[in-house]
């Protein structure tokens, strides 16, 4: 079965750190881009990183910038997110997929169509 599935989302306090995995079946997820998407409950997607398919140039967001930091492990056919210094405002369901947001432009790499089903994020006291 072709599909990206995520896990590692759950509940912590500010200030904690989360570690999501996104983990492809059925494709080699290093012939793509991944990126890694989120949206909170009344606003707009917000593309959060994104890496090339040979792993050079790696795009964050500014609002992570700093934070969060994204790497692949082939060997696992597996994209990761290691979040830290969470704060409230990056409460949202998580998600990856094989494109990047639209500002990455210098990340390099095959862009497709996948997207898994998401993980939820919360970050509260």
């Amino acid at each position: 079965q072709v599909q990206l599935v995520e896990s590692g989302g759950g509940l912590v306090q500010p200030g904690g750190s989360l570690r999501l995995s996104c983990v492809a079946s059925g494709f080699d997820l290093d012939s793509y881009v991944t990126g890694w998407f989120r949206q909170a409950p009344g606003k707009e997607r917000e593309g959060v990183s994104c890496m090339g398919s040979n792993s050079g140039i790696k795009y964050y967001a500014d609002s992570v910038k700093g934070r969060f930091t994204i790497s692949r492990d082939s060997t696992e056919n597996a994209v990761y997110l290691q979040m830290n210094n969470l704060n409230p405002e990056d409460t949202a369901v998580y998600y990856c997929a094989t494109y990047c947001p639209g500002s990455a432009r210098t990340v390099r790499g095959a862009r497709g169509g996948r997207r898994g089903q998401g993980t939820q994020v919360t970050i509260s006291s």
